[in-house]
């Protein structure tokens, strides 16, 4: 759960999203040094007389500058394509849900169940208990078991939508007529917040996803409890 003035990303809740805060890090820390040269660049040619004028044809300092940055680009799309290609594996998912964005509340199908279908809709504000969130908590919760591989296929019935979980690194677009596919795994139980993520009309910001870790012992009772 974000809080205010945070700067940073949310806490990650699966692996994929350990990854990408690593590579966040690692983005950043080129990004600084590049700008760090850039401004002691700016500053040598503010302060000091430029009285050299071999600089002014020189062949390796014209090899540098087109090194260097294909050098810089090399070192940062390499972890990203890596990062790619894991969020694409999908291996023996142990449970596969399907989201359905509708104006404006999601639907979920569990589609390893015979009669597991609910919508989720966003609480009013006058029926939250206390310790929930304003705007953030729903009726029904997506429950799924923690530590095992979960398929996720999302999809929408009526305009576009953004099925979006930021401590699981997950943000798979819902677009009417077609299916898409993503996956995650949550390494610790809890609740984590998300909210749809496309501009799909008036209350766009009033369709919030709600995802409960539990171990299997528990997502057991409750799959059992939903069916009856």
């Amino acid at each position: 759960m974000a809080h205010p003035s945070q700067l940073g990303f949310q806490d990650a809740a699966s692996p994929i999203m350990e990854e990408l805060l690593h590579f966040h890090d690692h983005a950043l820390m080129a990004v600084f040094l590049i700008s760090t040269l850039v401004l002691y660049i700016i500053t040598v040619m503010m302060t000091t007389k430029l009285t050299n004028t071999n600089a002014m044809d020189a062949q390796e300092i014209e090899m540098v500058w087109t090194i260097m940055p294909a050098e810089v680009l090399i070192v940062i799309a390499l972890p990203s394509l890596r990062i790619l290609y894991l969020m694409d594996e999908i291996n023996d998912p142990h449970l596969t849900v399907k989201a359905i964005g509708h104006q404006w509340y999601w639907s979920y199908e569990y589609t390893n169940y015979d009669d597991l279908v609910f919508d989720s809709y966003m609480l009013p504000t006058q029926n939250l208990n206390p310790g929930e969130f304003r705007l953030l908590e729903v009726d029904n919760r997506m429950v799924v078991p923690m530590e095992s591989p979960i398929r996720m296929l999302i999809s929408a019935e009526d305009v576009l939508h953004s099925w979006a979980m930021p401590s699981m690194g997950i943000k798979t677009d819902a677009i009417p007529g077609r299916l898409n596919q993503t996956t995650f795994i949550a390494s610790r139980p809890g609740v984590f917040y998300g909210q749809c993520s496309e501009i799909c009309g008036a209350n766009h910001s009033f369709m919030p996803i709600v995802v409960e870790t539990t171990p299997l012992g528990h997502f057991q009772n409750w799959s059992s409890s939903m069916q009856e």
